[in-house]
C-alpha cells in the first residue's frame, strides 16, 4: 500500500496548471451568474438526511461541516477549492431567483473580511441569518453560498452541498419543506452537465435511499453519476448487509459509469481528532476483512480527491464544446434583450421619449394586424402559431365564420321534428333538444290558456309568437358571450405578441399593469353592455319585423303541412279497397266526387290546435328572418365583433 505522502505527491502531480485555470474559467462565469442560463459543469453532493454528506465535504475539502445541526443544510453551498500559495477564505451569498431587486442587493452585498476557513460553522450562520432563516416562518432557500477556499494543500475542485432530502414532515420540517428540499436537488441533478455525487449511508438499506432512484430519473445509463458509500464501520463483520455493499461497491447492482467509491466517517466521539490521525484510522480499517477485496482506488479518501478532480476535469473538456455554442446563444440573446432596451433612460424625458417611441410603433403594428396588412417582419409567418396570431383581422374573421355556423346550428333551444319523420337521437347530442311538433304544439296549447286575452276562439294573441321566440333564443346570450371572450382574448394575445417584439419584459409588464390591461377591462366591459343591448329585444317586448320574408316564411310552412295532409288524405282514398275475388280482384273505379270531398276536407275540428299550430308557424318563421335594423341578426352575426375592432382596437 502506497503511503500517506506518496498519495499527496500523486494528487498534487494530477493538479496541472491547466487544469486549475480550466476550473477557474467555470468558476469565474458561475460566479457571474451564467449559471442563472447556461448549466456549467460542477459535482453536486445529494443524499438523505444523516446519509454522511457533511462528512464527504470535510474529508474532501478539510473544512470542518457541523455533523449534527442540520443549519448547514437550509441552502445550497458552493465550495470552490483551490490551490495557491497563502490560505484565504471568500464568502459570499448569490440571490435566488425568487428575490425581489431590494433583496438582491441586499445579499449580494454579504461580505465577511477576514474569514477563516475554521469559523466555517459561523460563517454559515451569518449567512443563514442574512437570508431571513432565522425565524420560523422559513425553514430553507433558494439563496447560494459560496465560499471560496485557497490553499497550498488545496485540491481543484468545485463541489455544492445541498440540503439533505427529508422522507417524511415532522415538527422541525413541514410538507412544504420536504416539497421544496425534493425540488431542489432535483433541478440541481436535471443540470445536463453537473456531476452527482449520491452519497449512500451503510446504516440503512440502499434500497431505501431515495438518492440513488431520483439520480437514475435524470440519469438513466449512470454516465455522470458516482456513488458513495459512508459509514461502512457500521455494517457487521461477515454479514448479508456488508456483502450487499461492497457488491455494490464493485458495481454490480446500482451500476453507475463513474462507479462506486467508499468513505469511512469520523464518528462523533473522535470529532476533535486531526486529518491525519482521521486518515490514519481509515487506511487500518480498509486494511483487513472483506473490505482488502476491493480495488485500492475505490476505498479511502486519498484516492477520492484525484478522483473527483479528474471527473470534473473530464466533464468540463467533454461539454465544452456546446458550453460555449449555449454561452454564444446565450449572449446573443442577451445583445437582443438588450437591444429591446434600447437607449439609456436614466431621466424623466428621456424615459418619455423611450415609451413615445414605444407607443407609435405599436399603434402601427396594431393597426396593420387589424387591418389585415401583414407586410412588416413582425408578422413572419402564418403557418406559424404566433404569425397567425399576430394577424388579428384573420383571427377574428375566423371566429364570425364559427360564430355565425354555431348560431345556426345551436342558436335556437328546440328543435321542432315534423311527426312521422325520423331522426338519429344521438346524431346531435350536443345542440338544440330535438321535440315532436304534436308535443310542441301541445306545450303551445297550455301556454296560450294561460295567456288568453281577448282574442276569439280559434285565433291567438300575437305576443305568443314573441314568448316563444324568447324561449327559443335563449342560448343566444351564451354563445355570444362566449365568442366576445375569444375575441377579447386574441385581441390580448395579439397585444402581447407586439409588446414582445417591441420592448423587454420589465417595461411590458409595467405596460400591462398600467395602461393595458385597465383599457382591456373597461373594453371588456363596455362590451358586455353592447351584448346586453343588442340582446335585449330578443328577450322582452313584443315581436315586430318589416321584413316580406316573413310573411312568405309562414305561407310556405303551411303549403308544406297542406302538402303533408294532402299526400296522406291521397294515400287514404287510394289504399285498395277489399276484393270479392282474391284471385282476380275487381277494377277499382274513381268517383270524382268522393275525390274532390277527400281532397278538399281540410278544416282542423279543434279550435285551439288549430291556433297553436298557426302560432307555431309564425313563431318559426319569425326566427328565420332578420330583425329589425339595430337589432342582432343572427344570420348577420358579425355586428358584436365589428363593433369592437372599430371601437376599441
Amino acid at each position: 500500500m502506497a503511503t500517506h505522502r506518496t498519495r499527496d505527491k500523486q494528487s498534487i502531480l494530477l493538479q496541472s496548471r491547466d487544469h486549475s485555470e480550466l476550473l477557474d474559467v467555470i468558476d469565474l462565469l458561475r460566479s457571474q451568474g451564467v449559471s442563472h442560463y447556461v448549466p456549467l459543469p460542477q459535482i453536486i453532493v445529494c443524499g438523505d438526511q444523516s446519509a454522511g454528506k457533511s462528512s464527504v465535504l470535510e474529508a474532501v475539502s478539510g473544512v470542518q461541516f457541523p455533523t449534527k445541526d442540520t443549519f448547514c443544510t437550509r441552502f445550497a453551498i458552493e465550495l470552490i477549492l483551490r490551490r495557491g500559495p497563502e490560505t484565504s477564505v471568500t464568502v459570499s451569498i448569490t440571490p435566488g431567483k425568487d428575490r425581489s431587486d431590494k433583496e438582491r442587493v441586499e445579499l449580494s452585498s454579504f461580505k465577511i473580511p477576514g474569514a477563516r476557513i475554521e469559523d466555517f460553522s459561523t460563517l454559515v450562520e451569518s449567512a443563514k441569518e442574512k437570508m431571513g432563516l432565522n425565524n420560523s416562518t422559513k425553514a430553507f432557500s433558494s439563496d447560494v453560498l459560496r465560499v471560496e477556499v485557497t490553499g497550498p494543500n488545496q485540491t481543484n475542485l468545485t463541489l455544492v452541498d445541498l440540503p439533505g432530502l427529508i422522507h417524511a414532515e415532522n415538527k422541525q420540517q413541514s410538507a412544504d419543506d420536504v416539497n421544496l428540499v425534493s425540488s431542489l436537488v432535483k433541478l440541481y441533478m436535471a443540470k445536463p452537465r453537473s456531476i452527482i455525487l449520491a452519497v449512500v449511508s451503510a446504516k440503512n438499506d440502499y434500497a431505501n435511499q431515495i438518492v440513488t432512484k431520483l439520480a437514475r430519473d435524470v440519469d438513466p445509463k449512470g454516465v455522470r453519476t458516482l456513488g458513495v458509500i459512508t459509514k461502512p464501520d457500521t455494517l457487521h463483520v461477515g454479514s448479508e448487509s456488508e456483502r450487499a455493499f461492497v457488491n455494490l461497491a464493485k458495481n454490480e447492482d446500482v451500476t453507475f459509469r463513474l462507479g462506486w467509491h467508499i468513505l469511512k466517517n469520523r464518528d462523533y466521539a473522535k470529532r476533535d481528532c486531526t486529518a491525519e490521525e482521521r486518515d490514519e484510522e481509515e487506511r487500518s480499517f480498509f486494511s483487513k476483512g472483506i473490505w482488502t477485496t476491493l480495488p485500492i482506488n475505490l476505498l479511502g479518501l486519498d484516492p477520492l480527491k484525484p478522483r473527483l478532480s479528474t471527473v470534473l476535469r473530464d466533464q468540463i473538456i467533454s461539454e465544452l464544446p456546446s458550453l460555449i455554442q449555449d454561452v454564444e446563444v446565450g449572449i446573443g440573446d442577451c445583445r437582443n434583450r438588450l437591444a429591446q432596451l434600447g437607449e439609456a433612460r436614466g431621466s424623466l424625458n428621456e424615459q418619455r421619449r423611450y415609451l413615445m417611441h414605444i407607443g407609435q410603433a405599436f399603434s402601427s403594428l396594431v393597426k396593420a394586424a387589424v387591418g389585415g396588412v401583414y407586410g412588416h417582419e413582425f408578422f413572419g409567418s402564418a403557418a406559424t402559431k404566433d404569425g397567425y396570431s399576430k394577424r388579428l383581422r384573420a383571427v377574428i374573421q375566423a371566429l364570425l365564420i364559427d360564430f355565425s355556423d354555431d348560431m345556426r346550428r345551436n342558436g335556437h333551444r328546440r328543435q321542432i321534428i315534423d311527426d312521422g319523420v325520423e331522426y338519429d337521437d344521438d346524431s346531435q347530442a350536443s345542440g338544440p333538444t330535438r321535440i315532436s311538433r304534436t308535443d310542441y304544439v301541445s306545450e303551445v296549447r297550455t301556454l296560450m290558456r294561460r295567456s288568453r286575452g281577448c282574442e276569439l276562439q280559434g285565433t291567438f294573441n300575437p305576443l305568443i309568437v314573441g314568448d316563444l321566440f324568447f324561449q327559443q333564443s335563449q342560448p343566444w346570450k351564451g354563445i355570444i358571450r362566449d365568442y366576445c371572450h375569444k375575441i377579447l382574448e386574441a385581441t390580448r394575445f395579439c397585444i402581447d405578441l407586439s409588446l414582445m417584439h417591441l420592448t423587454d419584459e420589465r417595461t411590458r409588464t409595467g405596460l400591462h399593469r398600467e395602461i393595458i390591461d385597465p383599457a382591456l377591462e373597461g373594453f371588456s366591459k363596455a362590451l358586455e353592455q353592447k351584448v346586453l343591448e343588442l340582446l335585449k329585444p330578443h328577450q322582452t317586448g313584443h315581436p315586430i319585423t318589416y321584413n316580406h320574408s316573413f310573411t312568405e316564411a309562414v305561407q310556405k310552412a303551411r303549403e308544406e303541412h297542406s302538402k303533408r295532409d294532402l299526400g296522406r288524405r291521397l294515400n287514404e282514398f287510394f289504399k285498395p279497397k277489399p276484393s270479392t275475388s282474391p284471385i282476380y280482384p275487381t277494377q277499382q273505379t274513381i268517383n270524382k266526387a268522393e275525390l274532390l270531398n277527400a281532397l278538399t276536407k281540410n278544416t282542423e275540428q279543434n279550435m285551439e290546435l288549430y291556433a297553436c299550430s298557426e302560432a307555431v308557424d309564425c313563431m318559426e318563421a319569425y326566427y328565420k328572418v332578420s330583425p329589425p335594423s339595430g337589432y342582432l341578426d343572427p344570420s348577420r352575426n358579425g355586428r358584436l365583433a365589428c363593433y369592437f375592432l372599430k371601437n376599441h382596437i
